[in-house]
C-alpha cells in the first residue's frame, strides 16, 4: 500500500526517484511534526495543603517550578475536607492567573480532588513544653522557674502541622499552685484548636537562702549560718533573695529554724537607734537651737519618724532619725 501511496506521489507530482526515496523516510521514520496542544496534567485524587491556601503544584501530579506560586482559593479549616471537581480547578486557575489557563489542560487523573489540611500529633511532651512556656512567662514570670506534671496521661491528637500558639482561657484565682486546674487553647494562624481543660502539677525552683542552723532575732546576716539551696518555692511567700546576703546593715527580724528557708520579712535593715536607748533630740527655731536627751520608745532606721519620751517630765514627741546618737524633734 505504501508503495502504491509513492507511486501515486510520483505521478502526481513528477518527483524524481530520489525526492520519492525522500518522502519515504520521512514518512517511516515518523519525522512529521506531531500536533500537540496546550500541556496536560492530572489531578491528585487528594492533596494536603497549609493555612497559606491552595496552589496549583499541590493537587497535581506532576508540578512544575513555574506553577508554585498560582494560588487557587483558601485553605479549608483544620479537620475539614473541601472537594474540588475537574471544571471548579479550570474555573479557578482562569481566575487566578488567566494567562496561564490557557496554556494547561485537565486532560486526566479523577474527576475531583479531596483537599484536607496538613497535620501532625500533638505529644504530651510538646504539650507540656507549650503550657510551661506559657505559664512562665505570663503567670509566674521571675518567681523561679516552673515545672509542669499530668495529672493523667495526655493522649496525643490531630494539630495544625504548622507553628503553634498556646493561649490560657482560664486559671483559679490563686494562679499556680502545686495542683491547680488549667483551661487552654491552641493557635495556629487562622485556626484555633480545643479548648481542653487539665489537672496539672506545678513546682518553683529557685536559689533561696537556708539556715544550717538555728538563727536568732538581731543577729547580723552577715554573720548567721546559712547557704544558698535550689528548693521547690512555690508554697513559700517571699523567699530572701541570696543577692540580700552582700548587703550591708542587715539583721534578722525573727527567728528561723534550722533547714528552713529565710524569707523575705524575717530579715530587716538595722536600726541605728533601739527602744529604751537614751540619745540627744534637737529642736530648731531658726537659728535657735535647743537640745535635751529623751528615750527612744522604738528602733528607728536613718530618716524614719519614730516615737520619743522625756524622761523627765514623760511628754512623747514625734521625731525623725538622724544618726545613732541623734533625732530631729518635729
Amino acid at each position: 500500500m505504501m508503495f502504491s501511496f509513492l507511486h501515486w506521489i510520483g505521478r502526481a507530482t513528477g518527483a524524481s526517484r530520489c525526492i520519492r526515496t525522500l518522502v519515504a523516510g520521512v514518512l517511516f521514520s515518523g519525522a512529521l511534526p506531531a500536533w500537540s496542544g496546550p500541556p496536560a496534567f492530572e489531578l491528585l485524587p487528594v492533596a494536603v495543603v497549609d493555612s497559606h491556601g491552595i496552589y496549583l503544584h499541590q493537587i497535581i501530579s506532576t508540578p512544575r517550578p513555574e506553577l508554585a506560586a498560582i494560588r487557587l482559593a483558601d485553605a479549608p479549616a483544620f479537620g475539614q475536607l473541601l472537594s474540588l471537581s475537574r471544571p471548579q480547578v479550570v474555573a479557578l486557575l482562569q481566575k487566578a492567573a488567566p494567562e496561564q489557563a490557557t496554556n494547561l489542560n485537565v486532560t486526566s487523573g479523577p474527576a475531583q480532588v479531596r483537599v484536607s489540611r496538613r497535620s501532625r500529633p500533638l505529644t504530651e511532651t510538646e504539650l507540656r513544653e507549650l503550657l510551661t512556656a506559657t505559664l512562665q512567662g505570663q503567670v509566674v514570670k521571675d518567681r523561679g522557674e516552673l515545672e509542669l506534671r499530668f495529672s493523667r496521661p495526655w493522649v496525643a491528637i490531630a494539630v495544625p502541622d504548622e507553628p503553634l500558639e498556646l493561649k490560657i482561657l482560664d486559671l483559679p484565682a490563686s494562679g499556680v499552685t502545686p495542683n491547680f486546674i488549667a483551661r487552654f487553647e491552641l493557635v495556629s494562624g487562622p485556626d484555633r484548636v480545643g479548648p481542653w481543660q487539665l489537672v496539672l502539677q506545678g513546682r518553683l525552683w529557685k536559689d533561696v537562702v537556708v539556715a544550717r542552723s538555728n538563727l536568732k532575732r538581731g543577729q547580723p546576716l552577715a554573720e548567721a549560718d546559712v547557704s544558698t539551696e535550689r528548693r521547690d518555692v512555690i508554697s513559700l511567700r517571699d523567699p530572701l533573695d541570696p543577692a540580700s546576703l552582700a548587703e550591708q546593715g542587715m539583721e534578722l527580724n525573727e527567728n528561723v529554724t534550722a533547714g528552713q528557708p529565710v524569707l523575705a520579712r524575717s530579715v530587716r535593715q538595722r536600726p541605728v537607734v533601739l527602744r529604751g536607748q537614751l540619745i540627744d533630740a534637737l529642736m530648731l527655731d531658726g537659728s535657735l537651737q535647743i537640745s535635751l536627751k529623751v528615750e527612744v520608745l522604738a528602733d528607728g532606721l536613718p530618716g524614719q519618724t519614730i516615737r520619743v519620751r522625756n524622761p523627765k517630765t514623760k511628754r512623747e514627741f514625734h521625731a525623725k532619725v538622724q544618726d545613732e546618737q541623734t533625732v530631729l524633734l518635729n
